[in-house]
């Protein structure tokens, strides 16, 4: 490929020195089949340059009869514009006024109805009159007075059918002076459509002579190339002499060095082609054979492998974008935490309300033994424009789901439904479905379907590399409960209060990671606004740290010893040990489950 790409630059250097030398190739007789060559293909391009410049001039004169037909159709138009003017403003006046005689006569019309509705009008009264029994005392007054207005009103119909009669006269004057009006104007318009039409037709002719000699223009210049390119075979054998001669046009002599150059590249390369031709004939056909299929395998995996890399989704969390909040239960640390187990023997009741409220409705997992099959249950909240909270759970399992999933087909209360090809199994109060090998969705019908769209793609989820999900992975994964929220102040209206207000209000995210071994440990994560609000927070929680770590609406506080607090930019990281009432008071608010009774006692 080298070797072909030097070959044609060599060629090209070749007819650049032909073509700048073509004055000192005259003193060689063995080039004057070229020169001859040269000059009739330069008679050639004479002719055609001479016809081209021909075509030009007269597509030259086709625009300007073209503009001056268009300005003869605007001067016409102009004029017979002028024409129209009266006319349309005499067919106007005489619309207005056959439509002001034809309101007058309607006028007309409806007062001569009135009339003759107002003669019926007395009759009955006069009618009711005479019915009335007994007849009133002022019966002759009130007769005489409906007999004189009756009387009147044959005078007046009279006047009114008199004035009807005129009306119609004006009316149908006016309606023939509207109908010349409209014929005149009708005539002016066709001639106005006549001449412009007549223009417009002389226009196309111009535009259709113009495209036909571009037409030809564009041939000519076509011809005037292919008679240079056939020029190139002579300026070849011209440079390659002048080369072989050692002779530089005056003008331009480095193009004498740029056939050198390349000319020197060409063979370099030959050489080399042949090295390797040499080598290849000493390779044995068999080991080729398997270099060459090897080869073929290799591309032929990558064609199948790539695509199948290429459409596999990155690493993603399957909750939803939106989330607010991230509530992660680690199922073997509650189990193996000895605080827990003495509470759950001295208060069985009490801890059983606090482990149903944490694991919330994936209690309720068909088959699934939460303390032996599962690793850990995350509980994400979102609050709606609404201001409603809604819950979105995943189970993750030591082992495949395949045994759910299994009871839940044989199971009769369950309906089983399907989105994007992935299955959902519910029931009035319960949805379930599996997003993933080992991670099983529950709770209400329309989260689980939400969980399901983002598991699919269809909905945006929350990418690992986000802010939220990035602090969240930060907390101990081996804490019995990591507790996360993007907004803080939100925290109460997603669980009971635990921590102060101050606390809250003055962070941007928090995190909170709850070891529950002897003695429970507690680290928190707190983003401040700045890094400077980050460094006045860590000396004030220094200073005062029960201002910032007791339990809202208690005396609690939630640390035994001082905390140990580290701070990186905008971060601030606290370490500290919690008194067991706090943690018990604490995952009784998280769980929902804490009363008066138990603050109190906290108190």
């Amino acid at each position: 490929m080298i070797l072909r790409h030097e070959k044609r630059l060599l060629q090209r250097s070749q007819i650049a020195l032909g073509r700048e030398g073509t004055s000192q190739a005259a003193h060689f007789p063995e080039l004057r089949n070229e020169i001859v060559a040269l000059k009739k293909l330069e008679q050639e391009q004479k002719e055609v340059a001479l016809r081209i410049a021909q075509i030009e001039e007269g597509i030259k004169n086709i625009e300007e009869q073209r503009s001056a037909n268009a300005k003869e159709q605007s001067e016409a138009m102009s004029k017979l514009e002028a024409e129209k003017r009266p006319i349309l403003q005499r067919r106007n006046d005489a619309k207005n006024a056959a439509e002001l005689c034809e309101r007058e006569v309607n006028a007309v019309e409806r007062r001569i109805q009135e009339n003759d509705s107002a003669d019926q009008e007395l009759l009955k009264k006069l009618s009711e009159l005479h019915a009335i029994n007994p007849p009133p005392a002022d019966l002759d007054a009130q007769i005489a007075g409906i007999g004189a207005r009756r009387a009147r009103l044959p005078d007046e119909r009279a006047e009114l059918v008199r004035a009807r009669l005129g009306s119609a006269d004006a009316s149908r004057l006016a309606k023939e002076k509207l109908a010349s009006a409209e014929e005149e104007l009708s005539a002016i318009e066709k001639n106005i459509t006549k001449v412009r039409g007549e223009y417009e037709a002389r226009d196309k002719g111009f535009a259709d002579n113009i495209k036909t000699q571009q037409e030809a223009v564009r041939e000519a210049k076509q011809h005037h190339e292919v008679v240079e390119e056939r020029k190139n075979p002579a300026y070849l054998n011209i440079g390659r002499h002048l080369h072989v001669q050692g002779i530089a046009p005056p003008n331009a002599p480095h193009l004498l060095e740029q056939v050198r150059k390349h000319h020197g590249a060409v063979d370099q390369y030959q050489k080399h082609t042949s090295e390797l031709a040499l080598l290849s004939s000493q390779i044995d056909k068999q080991e080729l054979r398997q270099f060459y299929f090897s080869v073929v395998s290799i591309v032929a995996l990558l064609a199948i492998i790539l695509p199948l890399i290429a459409k596999s989704p990155r690493k993603r969390e399957w909750l939803p974008q939106q989330t607010e909040s991230i509530l992660s239960v680690n199922i073997d640390q509650f189990d193996h935490a000895d605080f827990l187990k003495r509470w759950q023997k001295d208060q069985a009741d009490a801890y059983q309300a606090v482990w149903n409220g944490l694991i919330g409705p994936a209690s309720r997992a068909p088959v699934l033994n939460l303390s032996r099959d599962a690793v850990r249950i995350t509980r994400a909240t979102t609050i709606s424009d609404n201001a409603s909270v809604r819950e979105y759970i995943l189970i993750e399992t030591k082992a495949d789901l395949s045994s759910v999933i299994r009871a839940v087909q044989n199971d009769k209360d369950f309906q089983r439904r399907s989105i994007s090809g992935l299955s959902v199994w519910e029931k009035p109060d319960l949805a379930i479905a599996r997003v993933g090998p080992e991670t099983l969705a529950i709770g209400a019908s329309a989260e689980v379907d939400q969980l399901v769209r983002v598991r699919l793609g269809i909905d945006v989820d929350l990418k690992i590399t986000g802010q939220l999900f990035d602090r969240f992975e930060a907390l101990d994964k081996e804490s019995a409960l990591r507790l996360i929220s993007r907004n803080p102040p939100d925290l109460p209206r997603m669980y009971h209060p635990i921590f102060a207000p101050e606390l809250l209000e003055s962070t941007q995210l928090l995190g909170l990671a709850l070891n529950l071994q002897t003695p429970a440990k507690a680290r928190l994560l707190l983003k401040m606004k700045s890094p400077e609000n980050a460094s006045e927070f860590a000396r004030t929680l220094h200073n005062e740290p029960q201002k910032w770590l007791r339990m809202q609406d208690s005396n609690l506080m939630l640390f035994t010893q001082a905390p140990d607090v580290s701070r990186q930019g905008a971060d601030l990281e606290v370490h500290f040990n919690v008194p067991e009432e706090a943690v018990q008071l604490m995952l009784q608010r998280i769980a929902k489950t804490d009363v008066a009774g138990t603050v109190a006692g906290g108190n």
